[in-house]
């Protein structure tokens, strides 16, 4: 039965099937507010019916009070039953009218009794054998004498049902009124989007490369916002598919730059070894004191293509890291790992002041201390490289939660906003008219940026003038690979 109805729901229209999802909701919201409705009526009659029952009883106990009788302060269909308190226990005085109590006085006696055990006035709602639903009170009149009295409900309960029978009625014909024209009105909303659909068969003939919007649209002038931002869709989704086509040539493009870049730094210490070569075959033949000069230039131009060549390698592994990784991790002490670092670079840069501060106690991480090594003499080489002499460097260790951070900065002239975020591109140098012998090939910061990221880290760059900081952050727990 269920899987009928679910098949007889999903081949209706959508006019309808909206109709009916707007009848379910109007529905809960008519129950939620008639409910509420009906509560707040009950609650605001059951209310009055006990102030005037409190109004009742002043009047009552002055009487009992003063002449010992209720006669001319009774009501219609109401019970008044007195008791005298003795030793805690109420006893029924003789009423004056046998009419003032019912056949049954159990529940007045029991309303007596929690009035002496609470010692304030007491309101039941009960149901009198015979008589139907009564309000009943109790309160005392003087010490020793209770006054219990009933009131009838029985036109809280009646104005309550004439409330419910009148929202019911209300409610069915409005949710009927909502369902037959709402799926009316609904068809007749939805029908451009209908006769939309025949046109939106044009994108499988448009050529998705080109950035002309597809004309998507119906001449029915009455389809309104809807049609509007269906239009608008299909244009925005093809925009989408010409912004991936521009990435994809953008990328291609990159890849273009990246091989004809490599081949150009390739190609600049291959003609210096080939010329270095045909100096040193010179040399040997006609000036032999000047061989060792020239065959040692030949080795630093080989030495250096090999460099190049294992960041490109480097680079090319670290891309296909989910086939085959580069690192091999071990425990290792990040600091002892700095200190190093600093140590090679005071050798190697003593033109730049170095200050270490890493602390006294080890950071033992799973870590490849080759490459990690590597990425921090890459980042102090890029701070001596592209700062003047004398320039302070300052590299410092320390422990985050969750993470070790290395953060080393340079006082020197800064790095312009424009090339930050490129810094760490292949092949991207900040001063274009700086010699490679002196400004390197441009791979440094990409090498030690993919480095990080192999271990999990991240790197990152902040420059202003006067201060330069890369911040290396390794994760404790280990590395990704």
């Amino acid at each position: 039965m269920i899987a009928r109805l679910k098949q007889s729901y999903r081949g209706m229209r959508l006019g309808t099937r909206l109709a009916l999802g707007l009848g379910a909701l109007a529905l809960v919201v008519f129950a939620v507010v008639g409910s509420a409705l009906t509560m707040y009526m009950r609650d605001y009659l059951s209310a009055q019916l006990n102030e005037q029952l409190k109004i009742a009883q002043i009047a009552q106990s002055k009487s009992i009070a003063d002449y010992g009788t209720l006669k001319g302060k009774k009501y219609y269909r109401w019970y008044y039953a007195v008791y005298d308190v003795s030793d805690g226990t109420p006893e029924l005085r003789k009423p004056e009218d046998p009419a003032d109590v019912p056949e049954d006085i159990d529940d007045f006696t029991l309303v007596a009794k929690a009035l002496t055990v609470e010692g304030t006035e007491v309101t039941r709602t009960e149901h009198l054998k015979g008589q139907g639903q009564y309000r009943l009170r109790a309160c005392e009149v003087k010490p020793g004498v209770i006054l219990v009295s009933a009131a009838p409900m029985d036109d809280i309960e009646d104005t309550v049902g004439q409330l419910i029978t009148i929202q019911v009625i209300t409610f069915v014909l409005a949710l009927a009124a909502l369902v037959v024209f709402g799926r009316a009105m609904l068809r007749r909303g939805l029908k451009p989007l209908s006769d939309m659909a025949h046109t939106a068969r044009a994108i499988t003939s448009h050529d998705l490369t080109d950035s002309a919007a597809l004309p998507v649209r119906h001449d029915n002038r009455d389809g309104g916002p809807e049609v509007e931002e269906l239009r608008t869709a299909f244009n925005t989704m093809l925009e989408h598919i010409d912004d991936a086509l521009a990435v994809r040539t953008e990328a291609e493009q990159r890849l273009r730059r990246f091989v004809a870049d490599a081949s150009h730094e390739l190609r600049t210490p291959l003609m210096s070894v080939r010329g270095y070569a045909d100096l040193f075959q010179y040399a040997a033949a006609h000036s032999p004191e000047e061989r060792d000069k020239h065959l040692a230039r030949l080795r630093a131009e080989a030495a250096r293509m090999g460099y190049l060549l294992d960041d490109l390698l480097m680079l090319a592994r670290l891309d296909a890291a989910d086939v085959e990784t580069p690192l091999r991790l071990e425990e290792a002490d990040l600091v002892q790992l700095a200190h190093q670092a600093a140590d090679a670079f005071r050798a190697g840069h003593p033109g730049h002041p170095l200050t270490v501060a890493a602390g006294p106690d080890a950071v033992r991480l799973r870590l490849d201390p080759l490459r990690v090594r590597q990425v921090l003499d890459n980042l102090l080489t890029n701070a001596a490289v592209h700062t003047p002499r004398g320039t302070k460097v300052c590299l410092e260790v320390s422990v985050e939660s969750g993470s070790a951070e290395v953060r080393i900065t340079d006082s020197g002239p800064g790095i312009p906003a424009d090339d930050q975020e490129r810094v760490f591109d292949r092949f991207y140098r900040v001063d274009k008219a700086r010699s490679r012998d002196r400004g390197g090939s441009g791979l440094g910061l990409a090498v030690a940026r993919s480095l990080v990221r192999a271990h999990g880290g991240t790197i990152a760059l902040t420059s202003g003038p006067g201060e330069t900081t890369f911040t290396v952050r390794l994760p404790r727990g280990g590395s990704r690979a």
